[in-house]
């Protein structure tokens, strides 16, 4: 077995990284730096090598280098579904999966403004779906007509009815884009089929998006696929969460990654009712779930957040000592939205970064988990479940910024719980908490898919349990 792996994350902000010794199964330094991508990107990862070599007890020479990466924004997506609930959803769904980050989801026909708008976003690729196997194709051909009228040269990922393909074929044939066809995301109502389609949106990342980047020097460092930072995390998560031959993992469990523009959940879990009675309803839910809420940032993103809160809530989570007016709190997002590297210093500018953090996770643990909808009948309630039940997962696991750098890590997790008014919330009830204090989780999800057991046991062993 290689001894020293070298674990290379280029992330949107910091490039990190992290040396492994595989025998001993420690972690022998970690190292970041700022992610040069306005220049070479090359120069940030030297940087941080160097401050890496300064940490290091000893000299060595790496035996395999391992590289994810989201630098400039990550894998940036179009989707597009016939219905927003069904179709747009499924297609959502397996492009989260696949570590993309969405810009926009369409549903049913395009329209000229649709299309100027894609042109003005210029995603890297768009996914195209609608339709089960066998049902109306005109939706589809008449989208795929449309997109022809893109004056940017975007890949298509074609996942839908796999009926319309001949016809959509003929159709993409004469025109400037290049087309990829799958698998339909959904063949049958409610059935999510997503793992064709991740397969091929991680094949083209590879092969085409980081060569488009200017990132094609990170090549030279590593004989080995180079993966989207969200999929490395969600490959870690999934290790501890199923374990490894004799090593076993914690259980089902949910990763929390509040960033300054994103707040992330990747659950590991089926999330189906821990009731044999109830009723399940809505697009089938997958075991590796990840949603992204694009409102619900510390810093880029710390506006939205304010919007979509009501003020009850700030003040459910401010410290009851502070009172803080509507006016005074979109100033301070407005000030941290203008300023991402804004650091609080002031005890109030901490209370509402933490009151902030909490939303964050309040609000996206809300919206990743399901919940029961209940229906009465002349002799009972019968109950409906739409979503994963997350109710008894053993394990959520903090990572990103303000959840290591906190005092109070472990009520910020809290927030996941169900209040008391949220009587129909699947949310986690009774959870152990843990912080990724060292930001190891994407260097082990890289490792885990060569050495599982070794990265099992380092996670194990640095995540810290609150």
């Amino acid at each position: 077995m290689k001894r020293y792996v070298l674990l290379i994350d280029f992330g949107s902000t910091f490039t990190k990284l992290t040396a492994v010794d595989l025998k001993e199964t420690n972690i022998l330094a970690t190292a970041k730096s700022t992610t040069t991508v306005t220049s070479n990107i090359m120069e940030g990862f030297h940087a941080a090598l160097a401050l890496l070599k300064e940490k290091l007890p000893k000299p060595i020479s790496f035996d395999e280098q391992l590289v994810c990466s989201s630098a400039r924004g990550g894998f940036r997506m179009v989707a597009i579904g016939l219905t927003q609930d069904l179709t747009a959803e499924a297609a959502k769904r397996a492009a989260l999966g696949a570590g993309t980050r969405i810009l926009k989801t369409y549903s049913y026909r395009l329209s000229d403004d649709d299309i100027k708008e894609m042109n003005d976003l210029d995603p890297d690729i768009i996914l195209l779906t609608g339709g089960t196997d066998g049902g109306n194709i005109n939706f589809l051909t008449y989208n795929a007509k449309k997109l022809t009228e893109l004056t940017s040269t975007i890949p298509i990922v074609f996942a839908g009815n796999k009926f319309a393909i001949p016809e959509v074929q003929t159709i993409f044939k004469e025109s400037h884009l290049s087309v990829f066809y799958t698998e339909n995301v959904m063949p049958k109502i409610n059935m999510l089929h997503a793992g064709p389609t991740r397969n091929i949106l991680r094949q083209i990342f590879m092969e085409k998006i980081i060569e488009s980047k200017g990132l094609q020097d990170v090549y030279q460092l590593t004989e080995e696929p180079i993966l989207p930072t969200p999929t490395a995390v969600l490959h870690a998560a999934s290790l501890l969460s199923k374990g490894y031959e004799e090593e076993k993992g914690l259980g089902d469990l949910v990763v929390l990654d509040i960033g300054g523009a994103t707040t992330d959940l990747h659950s590991i879990a089926t999330g189906k009712p821990t009731n044999p009675s109830i009723r399940v309803e809505g697009l089938q839910e997958p075991v590796e779930k990840r949603t992204v809420e694009g409102d619900l940032g510390m810093r880029y993103s710390a506006l939205s957040l304010y919007e979509a809160t009501p003020t009850e809530l700030f003040h459910y989570y401010l410290d009851t000592t502070t009172d803080l007016s509507k006016d005074l709190l979109h100033t301070a997002c407005q000030k941290r939205s203008q300023d991402p590297w804004f650091v609080p210093t002031s005890p109030v500018d901490r209370q509402i970064d933490e009151a902030m953090a909490k939303i964050a996770t309040d609000l996206a643990f809300s919206r990743h988990v399901g919940h029961l909808r209940q229906e009465k009948t002349p002799t009972r309630f019968i109950y409906y479940q739409n979503g994963k039940d997350l109710s008894g997962i053993k394990a959520v696991i903090g990572t990103g910024g303000v959840l290591v750098h906190s005092l109070v890590t472990e009520s910020i997790l809290k927030a996941c719980q169900p209040k008391a008014s949220e009587l129909h919330s699947l949310k986690p009830k009774a959870p152990d908490f843990y912080v990724d204090r060292t930001y190891i989780l994407s260097a082990m999800g890289l490792l885990g898919d060569h050495y599982p057991k070794e990265a099992l046991q380092l996670m194990k062993k640095y995540l810290i349990h609150l």
